[in-house]
Parts: structure tokens; sequence; C-alpha cells
């Protein structure tokens, strides 16, 4: 059986280019609450960037916490076609759900 964080990964693979997830989300798709537990995964994430944990933000729509730092992560999810202002991620236009 795999590991709380493992799937965590296997879940967050699925989110393409473009489009964004919340810890929230991913939490749901694994029918479980743990929501800071997921965002404790994506900063421990050893598959980056093929486990794309740049593309996790808060359920708030603001970009939230990143390994490497807020400015990279939105720099990414720039080149990614992700349009960020203020921190801030318009969810009703890039919002990827798992159902």
């Amino acid at each position: 059986m795999k590991s709380f964080n493992e799937r965590c990964y296997s879940v967050l693979k699925k989110v393409p280019k473009g489009k964004v997830t919340t810890y929230k989300e991913i939490s749901k798709a694994l029918n479980s609450k743990a929501y800071r537990a997921v965002g404790n995964a994506m900063n421990k994430n050893p598959y980056a960037p093929r486990v794309p944990c740049h593309r996790v933000v808060k359920s708030d729509g603001f970009v939230g916490g990143f390994a490497s730092g807020p400015r990279n992560k939105i720099k990414m999810l720039k080149n990614e076609g992700v349009e960020v202002k203020n921190n801030k991620i318009d969810l009703s236009k890039y919002l990827y759900k798992f159902r």
C-alpha cells in the first residue's frame, strides 16, 4: 500500500498544464480532510517537477507556499499559462477538480 504522500503525488500527476488544484481538492480525492498533510507532502515532493506541486494552491486562490519560494511558483504557473494577479489565481477559470 502506498504512503499518504505517494497517494498525494499520484493524484497530483493528473493536473494538466494550465490548471491548478487545491490542497483541499487533493485531500477530497483521497477521501480525507488532511489538508495540511497534503501541504506537507507537496513541500517534501522528491519527484518535482514530474509531479507538479507548483500547481497546488490555497482554497481561496492565493498561491501559498513553495519549497523554492513563491516567486518561483508564480513564474512556473505563468509559464504554463496560468494568470496570477496579486499572488492570487482565479479558481473559477483555472481550477482542476478530480471528479
